[in-house]
């Protein structure tokens, strides 16, 4: 008996079941039959809700360990972005000082005003 994906660990058939109850029936007599019939299926239902327990704390454990990672993943990211802000900060520190020192106390303008002598187009969209 296979089902969406998954695979049923015994495949039992219409005249396994038949041969089955047939069976019960001549070992169990008519009268024990319904309440054995009636304790199996609430065994076979407390199984299956076990089961499904055990399956949504799995899930559960998964989806936190991932969660767990995802956050990892961007307290690595924050430490790094840190890590450029402070370079680039020192980078442009490091710029100022280089230049101050080469125009005898007084910072270029090249290094503290943008050049505008770029040529801007406006492009229109089609």
């Amino acid at each position: 008996m296979e089902s969406a994906g998954t695979k049923a660990l015994i495949d039992i058939g219409f005249w396994e079941v038949s041969l089955i109850a047939v069976l019960a029936l001549i070992i169990l007599g008519p009268e024990r039959l319904p309440q054995v019939a009636r304790t199996a299926g609430l065994w076979i239902g407390r199984a299956r809700r076990v089961m499904a327990d055990v399956k949504a704390d799995i899930n559960r454990e998964i989806n936190q360990e991932e969660l767990r990672q995802i956050r990892n993943i961007g307290d690595d990211l924050k430490a790094t972005r840190d890590d450029i802000s402070r370079v680039g900060s020192d980078l442009a520190t490091s710029i100022d000082q280089d230049a101050v020192s080469e125009n005898s106390g007084t910072p270029s303008e090249a290094v503290t005003k943008p050049e505008k002598s770029a040529v801007v187009q406006d492009v229109k969209p089609e």
